[in-house]
């Protein structure tokens, strides 16, 4: 009988549910666009609170899917829904046929550049939280050069209705303050300045974090949003904001601008959601069947979500929402089809 699950997306969510499936019997197949597995967390260094390495845990997910089929620089050419399952065509030529579908898309950064009034793209030393990252990762940069003073600015991209997102991208103020803390542990001598609207430390060990960022590492946070970014003669960066604690302007120069670039639905998971005629909410991610109880499950009989393709969340949410979408997908398979093996 067919036992087939297909899995589209190969980030952390796709891969921890793959490797439970698997393990729960299942011919589980997971299809990834790009050319590995891992998703953003394949390009981070280590993860807040506790500033544990991301090669960790994605080592431990990569151990966990031995067995599973998967299919890298692969997309989803053709999603057909049959009467009891799903007829999908990849771009390798290859057929499936699943009886159930797992949507695990992830989400894309938003594009810095589209906020121009923080120039980047046109001022050099103005870089993103995933282009710092990257530098964290490989110790390389032609940017990041012994700065004397480092900003960080909070919700580009979020929460902010000029570029149509009203949403907290939930992880933005934990990973800014993540940053901050280890910038100084590489330029211990500079100032560092973080420009926040509300910050959110919502979770265990994140307030700690917090304080240490202050205590530790004298970060100065700043609550206001920045309103301009201009370069001066020496390649050094002027920053205005306003100051909303005491209601004044204020001018800040630095050598580095990091700009906290929000979480946005996967453009490549919404092509997938077009084809399958899904809904979505304010935000652009999709709809789940409610909001309380089956956040897994889409309004199509067999077909699921996992991860951040529905909102923004953590590396522990996400893995967690990837175990309770596996959880209901074998629920589904043994309620419809009793004899499936």
């Amino acid at each position: 009988m067919n036992n087939n699950i297909l899995i589209v997306g190969g980030g952390p969510a796709g891969m921890e549910a793959a490797g439970m499936l698997q393990r729960l019997g299942y011919n589980t197949m997971l299809v990834e666009r790009s050319s590995k597995l891992g998703g953003h967390l394949a390009a981070w260094d280590r993860l807040f609170p506790k500033g544990l390495q991301a090669k960790e845990t994605l080592d431990r997910l990569t151990a966990g899917i031995n067995g599973v089929k998967y299919f890298l620089d692969t997309d989803i050419n053709s999603i057909n829904i049959l009467d009891d399952s799903f007829n999908v065509i990849l771009s390798n030529g290859i057929t499936i046929l699943a009886k159930a579908v797992l949507i695990a898309t992830g989400f894309d950064l938003f594009k810095a550049e589209k906020k121009e009034e923080y120039g980047y793209g046109i001022y050099d030393r103005v870089i993103t939280n995933a282009d710092l990252e990257a530098y964290y990762k490989t110790g390389k940069s032609d940017t990041i050069q012994n700065p004397k003073s480092i900003g960080f600015v909070h919700c580009v991209g979020s929460r902010d209705e000029k570029v149509g997102n009203l949403s907290c991208s939930k992880v933005c103020c934990a990973t800014a303050v993540k940053q901050a803390c280890e910038i100084k542990q590489r330029f211990p001598e500079a100032q560092v300045y973080s420009f926040y609207m509300d910050l959110r430390m919502f979770g265990r060990y994140y307030e700690d974090l917090y304080l240490e960022a202050q205590k530790k590492y004298g970060i100065r946070f700043i609550r206001g949003r920045v309103s301009e970014v201009s370069e001066k003669e020496d390649k050094s960066l002027l920053v205005k904001a306003e100051d909303t604690l005491s209601s004044k302007p204020i001018k800040v120069s630095v050598d580095l601008l990091v700009l906290m670039a929000g979480i946005r639905p996967a453009e490549a998971g919404k092509r997938v959601g077009r084809m399958l005629h899904l809904s979505n909410e304010e935000d652009g991610f999709f709809s789940t069947k409610d909001t309380i109880r089956d956040l897994q499950m889409s309004k199509i009989p067999g077909l699921f979500f996992a991860g951040t393709c529905t909102g923004p969340k953590t590396i522990p949410e996400t893995l967690n929402d990837a175990k309770s979408a596996a959880m209901e997908i074998d629920e589904y398979i043994k309620q419809n089809f009793p004899d499936r093996k």
